[in-house]
């Protein structure tokens, strides 16, 4: 019996983390399709960042040519399958679509992007070749969205590239940190392969990279790609955020990515403090392993939350509950256990995430909870970046040439996440592509 529980449970589960919306069948994509206007000058394809060709793949899908349609996508983004499902859509070219078109609702352009990649990906089918080898080496130091991109892309050009990726699986953020319901571990992996399909990429996994490796890498090699991501979650600054029962976002996303969902760790009364989409992705998760009540607390208000506004409906429709205006103060310690969180209300003088905050005076609350979990955003690799001498470094970030990824040291370039902070995949993406051809041009020359 409890056998059959168990079975039961991790059916349930994994129907609690299915994907939102499901894979259109053929004649629903072309369906959709038929709906696209095929603007000239596109604003769709101008709000991509990777610059996707947006009207020809959906031509491509009306003409019932998917496979077409799916080289045309991975010709400018070879993660198109993960953006698909994890992009920004209405705020990018679905929302570019209803805002300069006479459309009432967008073309799906989201999903019809993961018809096509997802048909590809049935047939096996593979469109890219490397180029003649230019007798050049490339090391990459990160292998999520950026790094592999940019070895996609030097690979394209003929130039031996080499990976360091220091976890044991590779595919950075897009394996380990995107909500399981927008897409799992094994569809992570998969356009990993995608990637190496075009051969010669030299994947090191488990192989870290400090500052005193990258300076050996640029002796060694004839160009370096700085593609490091981000680090822990930012700390709290407050008693008892140590405790026991006090998580880290990203870890508490990454064992949903580790292991099976029914061994997952999942309070039944969850706090997340943060007020982005990761705090979302967090929150959502909780509800989906089975917490019975999941507040997210923010310190400013709704109108300044940076989570897009439809990452925000979807927690109204999971029943998670909000606190605006709500500074953490402290995590309450029962038995040296994490046992809620006290708060403290705040106002602010000015508008939006700038403003300037203030407690309330006698304004605190206690928020029980038996897990917390921090969504604050991840701290910068600030040792990294300074045992490298002469990288230039702004708040956090390492500065380098947005037309080309080049930094303040000869030979290397960066991008992702060291040089945004924090942005989308497919921002991540777009960075590596200007950094493969910044540095193809420097190869050149």
């Amino acid at each position: 019996m409890k056998q059959g529980t168990e079975s039961d449970r991790a059916r349930q589960l994994a129907q609690n983390f299915a994907e939102l919306e499901p894979r259109y069948s053929s004649d629903e994509a072309i369906g959709e399709a038929a709906r696209c206007l095929f603007c000239y000058d596109a604003p769709c394809t101008r709000a991509c960042p990777t610059q996707i060709d947006v009207p020809k793949f959906i031509r491509q899908i009306l003409h019932k040519n998917p496979v077409g349609a799916a080289e045309t996508i991975l010709e400018s983004n070879i993660f198109g399958g993960s953006c698909a499902r994890a992009c920004p859509t209405e705020v990018l070219c679905e929302g570019a679509c209803v805002d300069n078109t006479l459309l009432q609702a967008p073309v799906k352009i989201g999903r019809l992007q993961r018809f096509a990649c997802d048909e590809a990906r049935d047939q096996g089918a593979t469109f890219f070749e490397a180029g003649k080898s230019t007798g050049k080496r490339v090391a990459i130091v990160g292998g999520g969205p950026a790094g592999l991109t940019c070895a996609h892309e030097l690979r394209k050009a003929g130039h031996a590239v080499t990976v360091f990726e220091a976890r044991e699986l590779p595919g950075g953020i897009n394996t380990h940190g995107i909500a399981v319901y927008k897409y799992d571990t094994a569809f992570a992996l998969s356009e990993v392969e995608q990637v190496k399909a075009i051969g010669g990429i030299d994947l090191r996994c488990s192989s870290p990279v400090d500052g005193a490796g990258v300076s050996k890498l640029l002796n060694d090699y004839d160009a370096v790609f700085l593609a490091v991501g981000l680090g822990k979650t930012a700390a709290l600054g407050i008693d008892g955020e140590t405790l026991p029962g006090v998580w880290e976002a990203l870890d508490f996303i990454f064992q949903t990515h580790l292991k099976p969902l029914d061994q997952c760790e999942c309070g039944k009364n969850v706090i997340v403090i943060g007020g982005g989409n990761t705090a979302v992705d967090v929150a959502t998760a909780a509800v989906r392993l089975g917490a019975e009540q999941v507040t997210i607390a923010y310190r400013r208000g709704e109108e300044a939350m940076p989570a897009f506004k439809y990452e925000y409906e979807l927690t109204k429709s999971d029943g998670i509950r909000w606190e605006f205006s709500a500074a953490p103060v402290r995590v309450v310690d029962r038995g040296g256990m994490a046992a809620g969180v006290e708060f403290a209300r705040t106002k602010q003088t000015g508008e939006g995430r700038t403003a300037k905050l203030e407690y309330v005076a006698g304004s605190e609350f206690v928020l029980h909870a038996d897990m917390v979990i921090k969504a604050l955003g991840q701290e910068a690799l600030i040792d990294l970046f300074s045992a490298v001498p002469g990288l230039k470094v702004e708040r956090g970030r390492v500065v380098a040439d947005r037309a080309t990824g080049a930094t303040s040291i000869k030979k290397l370039f960066a991008g992702g996440d060291c040089t945004s902070k924090g942005a989308e995949v497919v921002d991540a993406v777009q960075e590596g592509k200007i950094a493969a051809r910044g540095i193809h041009a420097m190869l050149q020359s």
